[in-house]
């Protein structure tokens, strides 16, 4: 399961993400925003991190206009590793080696990348191993 949520700022571009999954009929739930009226993006956040806590398996996008502030919101979760990817890189190491389970982007990205680095994101495993004692330190943390 793929939870999906935005702000304001994210919202067309949420549209195009789910047209993706449904293209490829990747089972996803949209948790809004479903307008481009201002909201409060810490909602939206909270919104994704309290249905991936009730479904440990599943995996987040968040999209607001940068990806800063959604980041900065889904990181306050210790469950949750939320990494903000502007690469196919960024997307790859952060499932590998952190095991992030919450893709976060900005708002002004091409879709062509964009599709790039969702799809690195869902495909790629965790390696474990030696990230493992990693990933279990940040569950830790505060």
């Amino acid at each position: 399961m793929i939870y999906i949520a935005c702000d304001h700022g994210g919202y067309t571009t949420k549209l195009k993400v789910i047209g993706l999954f449904e293209k490829y009929n990747l089972e996803y739930k949209d948790l809004g925003t479903n307008t481009t009226d201002s909201v409060d993006y810490p909602e939206y956040a909270e919104k994704l991190a309290k249905a991936i806590e009730k479904k440990p398996d599943a995996v987040g996008v968040l999209i607001c206009t940068t990806g800063i502030g959604m980041s900065i919101a889904i990181n306050r979760y210790k469950f949750l590793r939320g990494a903000l990817c502007h690469s196919v890189k960024d997307a790859k190491m952060c499932r590998a080696h952190n095991n992030a389970n919450v893709l976060v982007m900005g708002a002004n990205m091409r879709f062509g990348k964009r599709k790039k680095i969702i799809n690195t994101f869902l495909s790629t495993e965790f390696e474990g191993g030696r990230h493992e004692k990693r990933v279990e330190m940040l569950g830790k943390l505060g």
